[in-house]
């Protein structure tokens, strides 16, 4: 839990510091408008980072009228985990997949797609659900949301050097696609964003919600099961999401598509192993 504490406040920090660095290019002017967009993204990456992802997935909240089973499986988890009830939302996505989100346990969200409700069966959801809580027990949600937020307004910094200097070239008649600094700014603040997500997200952190949520229901098999429909889903249906919040949802939504940068935002181990440590964890 310090451990990504620590994480979530570098990372807020290194935006908060970014915005700053890159605004200083523009002057004094630059520098105060880097600080006033450093202070909104830093704090809204904090206290609303939940509501980004659900908005990002265009997901919407469900009572429990509507999703009796949805809350069943959910209270029954958190009861067993010894956590508060998250809120709990239904993506209208036709690819089955979940992801939790939120800043603590006791500012949590969990969503789920309409496909994964209509693909995966009743054991198999509960093993999707036991490892989305278990990212909640985990406290990895913030310090992924704050990466997801960060990742994004890295990408906006990049633009932005790269609109400011084509219009700060003036009258010169130079070929706007030879400008070097704009050109440098995309190639290298980009990737950097990604690297940002991978130290983040690694890979250990799905491994251990895999196997605290398998230990949570006392089996892997469930989890292993939906993982390899899930992934099967995945590669067949797509769905529109940004790069950086994939990393959100249990497989990564954007599995067997071509999208630029994609395979540097992964921070999913393979299927395949992790459907072979949950079998052989019980």
């Amino acid at each position: 839990m310090l451990k990504n504490t620590t994480k979530t406040f570098v990372l807020l920090a290194f935006l908060g510091a970014l915005f700053l660095g890159v605004g200083s290019f523009f002057g004094q002017g630059g520098l105060i408008i880097g600080l006033i967009l450093g202070i909104v993204f830093v704090g809204g990456s904090y206290w609303f980072s939940d509501k980004v992802a659900v908005k990002a997935a265009r997901a919407k909240p469900v009572t429990e009228q509507e999703a009796p089973r949805l809350y069943a499986i959910v209270r029954d988890l958190t009861q067993r985990a010894d956590m508060p009830m998250p809120a709990i939302y239904i993506a209208p996505a036709a690819q089955p997949n979940a992801f939790a989100t939120g800043r603590n346990e006791h500012h949590a969200a969990v969503a789920v797609t309409q496909g994964l409700l209509q693909v995966v069966d009743e054991n198999e959801l509960r093993g999707v659900l036991a490892h989305e809580i278990s990212h909640v027990r985990n406290h990895d949600i913030l310090i992924g949301s704050v990466a997801a937020t960060v990742a994004l307004a890295i990408t906006f910094l990049a633009r932005m050097v790269m609109w400011g200097s084509l219009f700060g070239m003036g009258g010169g008649g130079r070929d706007r696609d030879e400008n070097i600094f704009g050109v440098l700014a995309m190639a290298i603040l980009a990737p950097l964003a990604a690297g940002l997500l991978q130290m983040a997200l690694s890979r250990s952190r799905e491994y251990e919600a895999d196997r605290s949520g398998a230990d949570l229901i006392g089996t892997g098999e469930p989890l292993a099961s939906a993982l390899l429909k899930i992934e099967a889903y995945v590669k067949q249906v797509p769905m529109d999401v940004d790069p950086a919040h994939a990393t959100a949802y249990i497989i990564n939504p954007l599995t067997g598509r071509k999208v630029s940068f994609a395979n540097l935002y992964s921070s999913h181990p393979p299927t395949a192993d992790r459907v072979a440590r949950l079998r052989h964890q019980h």
